[in-house]
């Protein structure tokens, strides 16, 4: 029997004049909370160190370059990596990642309680577009701005759990899900960064931001016979708002505990994994009653394409 005492933390917006080590004494107050409460794994959101800067256009995208880490540790945020050694806990955040061969990804990493990143991922379902839209409320530039992630959905052991993470957009996409699940995942963790406005109009649809957010994550749980954290940076960014809605989600789809604000927060929950064995071996028990002879669709085509 595997039990954790798991913790989201819930980053306010993050504005552009605060610098790394301004965020990461952020950070470190929450894990001083978690601490406090018991918390052996804590989860950050994605891009957890800077703004959120996709949301600009720059002609010269290495303009933004400065928004990237080269390194992880590096100076700014071994605080955090020595403050949960010493906490002998885990965690995972999300950042901006700039590599020795000058690729731009949208990162998140698992570190161990001895301080060992355990896996990297790389977020894989890049949203918005690459070049200025004058047609947009505002502009979303991911794909202006990161490459689209080249490490597969992966899943390893850490504090005696299998551990998966996704980005932000890769939530909504059930195959991010299924490839995890097929891996036998136990917790999964969600950074996201989600813009309460329609980028196509000026409307504001918090309420159907919040339900989609928090529908993605159970219906994901759920399928797959897992816990789940999503992690927001939320509130306004630079005059910009975006939603909240951490909250941690048990394997029979459940909300287990639910952020109540839009600032830096933490929420917890104790998950008892032998509910994800009992799932498997019931409802979702994959070996007896999957079909994959008719999902080829899955992996073969992209886009809709109707019969004739």
């Amino acid at each position: 029997m595997t039990k954790l005492m798991i913790g989201a933390a819930q980053i306010g917006g993050i504005q552009k004049a605060e610098t790394r080590e301004e965020v990461v004494a952020r950070m470190m107050k929450l894990m001083d909370e978690a601490h406090e409460k018991g918390v052996e794994f804590l989860a950050y959101p994605e891009m957890t160190l800077t703004t959120f800067f996709p949301r600009e256009y720059v002609e010269d995208r290495s303009e933004m370059d400065s928004w990237f880490e080269t390194e992880m540790p590096n100076a700014a945020t071994q605080p955090l990596f020595d403050l949960a050694q010493k906490y002998k806990m885990g965690f995972t955040f999300g950042y901006s990642e700039l590599t020795p061969e000058g690729e731009h990804y949208n990162t998140s990493i698992i570190v161990s309680p001895e301080g060992e990143i355990v896996l990297k991922y790389r977020k894989t379902h890049l949203p918005g577009h690459a070049e200025y839209d004058e047609n947009r409320a505002y502009q979303h530039l991911e794909k202006r701005y990161f490459l689209p992630g080249n490490t597969g959905f992966q899943v390893a052991e850490n504090q005696g759990v299998l551990m998966g993470m996704a980005i932000c957009n890769d939530r909504r996409w059930p195959e991010t899900w299924r490839v995890m699940g097929l891996q036998g995942v136990d917790l999964v963790t969600i950074g996201y960064n989600t813009p309460s406005q329609n980028t196509h109009g000026k409307e504001v649809q918090i309420e159907q931001n919040l339900y989609h957010n928090e529908l993605s994550f159970c219906a994901g749980a759920y399928q797959n016979a897992c816990y789940a954290m999503g992690i927001a940076k939320c509130g306004t960014e630079d005059g910009n708002h975006m939603i909240g809605g951490t909250l941690i989600v048990g394997p029979e789809g459940t909300v287990l505990a639910k952020a109540e604000g839009e600032g830096d927060e933490l929420i917890v929950a104790e998950a008892d994994f032998d509910k994800c064995a009992f799932n498997r071996q019931n409802v979702f028990n994959f070996a007896a009653h999957r079909r994959i002879e008719h999902y080829g669709l899955i992996s073969s085509q992209t886009g809709v394409v109707k019969p004739s």
